[in-house]
């Protein structure tokens, strides 16, 4: 059976489990994972295998693990990746609602920016957040910020949440030092200097685009802040009408966003420069700018604010952070199961036949980069995968003679093809749905569509750049 096959048979099942049959999405991924597992012949996972460089005994592992085991895998490397993030980032956003901080913020920030111009706000700070540290978290330290502003104006919440999205979702893809365009720039030689400054460029008119739909999307659906597992609407609209004098400090409420972000750049920063480091400071952010460290110092900041609100009696504290935990809980499995589901597609092959079918078509270079990066994207659910893949699969293409522009447009468009389209096997797609309080389809329609339209806005916007500045 043909890997695109097996991905229409993957997708039917998910999305008939999730939307037909009102199947929680974690039976449904799994179901999906397992169908599709079960359907994967031998050869395919040796074709995978291949694709992967992996070594003879590595294959022979391979095709020797069970099905289930095959599932569990791909679901405890992402629940490796995000799990402890999720738990952490959870009670960092439970304190900040709870304690008030995210209020403080929301005030601040209407004072600066005003109602109509706090979307903006929003975009360009998830933006330049987005640009050290990977969009999840980003997320999740903006998205109470978002629910307190959405208590505030209802008909808006939508809105916020969308323009968080269309700033640190787009500069994950196209900006270094984040994972996808860093390699991107090293593969096809471009300098870092010029990915950041391109990235920038194009990826703020992406960020542009998206927050047009979002304002345009807001004005024709009406979704309101929700009750989630770790915050009701009613602790949320308490804060509204209290005293400034009762929220924390507008130093203390930032903190727990800033050091992190201080923190985890940091570390970045100081790995990529040329000039050296005093020890002392390159060991510190070593290990204070890892994001699960970062976040769990935040953490504790958090709990301190939210201690504070109960004159800290710290047993107060066991019901706010028993609810977060379950509400992570929550995320963490679907998470990690559309993560099996995705590490059971990507063991169909399907990237080495996307890279077979569309070797002969070389005559566009740029919208073909375009098209296989989403391919991939669509059918295994990471950006950071789908940008590697098509980079390993398109490096031939940088060979003297071969463009007649700077390859760091074809780096950037790679980047702007891994935004279309994420869906249920994605992680990305659950942490939004389930920590914003959307539904499936309403989260298909701010988050999934209004990729797609960035991705294809980014297409057009380095084309024409190709055109009148090819930059050789």
């Amino acid at each position: 059976m043909s890997p695109v096959i097996l991905l229409i048979i993957g997708l039917v099942v998910v999305l008939a489990g999730i939307l037909w049959l009102k199947l929680h999405p974690v039976i449904a991924l799994l179901m999906g994972a397992l169908v599709v597992g079960a359907l994967t012949s031998q050869p395919l996972l040796e074709r995978y295998a291949e694709s992967k460089g992996l070594s003879e005994k590595q294959t022979s592992d391979l095709l020797a693990q069970s099905l289930g085991e095959r599932v569990a895998i791909g679901f405890g490397n992402t629940c490796e990746k995000i799990g402890l993030l999720i738990m952490l980032a959870s009670i960092i956003g439970k304190g900040l609602l709870d304690s008030g901080a995210a209020e403080r913020i929301v005030r601040s920030m209407l004072s600066v920016f005003g109602q109509k111009k706090a979307p903006w706000a929003f975009m360009i700070s998830s933006f330049a957040l987005g640009i050290p540290i990977f969009f999840d978290t980003v997320f999740y330290l903006m998205i109470p910020l978002a629910r307190a502003m959405g208590v505030r104006f209802q008909k808006s919440y939508a809105l916020f949440v969308m323009a968080i999205i269309a700033g640190g979702t787009i500069a994950h893809s196209l900006v270094p030092p984040t994972p996808g365009p860093l390699f991107a720039a090293g593969a096809f030689g471009v300098s870092i200097g010029m990915m950041i400054i391109m990235g920038i460029i194009i990826g703020l008119a992406c960020s542009t685009a998206g927050l047009v739909y979002a304002f345009w999307l807001n004005k024709r659906q009406d979704i309101a802040v929700r009750t989630t597992a770790d915050t009701t609407l009613e602790g949320l609209q308490s804060w509204l009408n209290k005293d400034t004098s009762q929220l924390p400090s507008f130093f203390m409420a930032n903190l727990p966003i800033v050091l992190p972000v201080v923190l985890i750049s940091g570390d970045t920063i100081i790995n990529n420069m040329s000039v050296s480091v005093p020890p002392a400071i390159k060991s510190f952010f070593s290990f204070a700018g890892d994001p699960n460290i970062a976040l769990f110092l935040a953490m504790i900041i958090a709990l301190v604010l939210l201690a504070r609100q109960y004159s800290f009696k710290l047993k107060e504290l066991k019901k706010p952070v028993e609810d977060a935990v379950l509400s992570a809980g929550t995320i963490i499995l679907i998470t990690s199961t559309g993560g099996a589901f995705g590490h059971i597609l990507q063991q169909t092959s399907i990237g080495s036949w996307i890279a077979e079918e569309a070797s002969g078509y070389q005559y566009a270079i740029l919208p073909l980069a375009f098209f296989i990066t989403a391919v991939i994207r669509t059918a295994q659910g990471s950006a950071t995968v789908a940008m590697i893949t098509a980079v390993g699969m398109l490096t031939v293409f940088n060979t003297e003679g071969a463009l007649n522009f700077h390859p760091v447009y074809l780096a950037i468009v790679i980047g702007c093809g891994s935004k279309i389209f994420p869906w249920m096997n994605d992680s990305g797609f659950w942490i939004i749905c389930k920590m914003s309080g959307f539904t499936e389809r309403e989260t298909i329609r701010n988050f999934s569509y209004l990729l797609l339209l960035m991705g294809i806005v980014g297409l057009v916007v380095t084309m024409i750049l190709a055109k009148l500045f090819p930059l050789v």
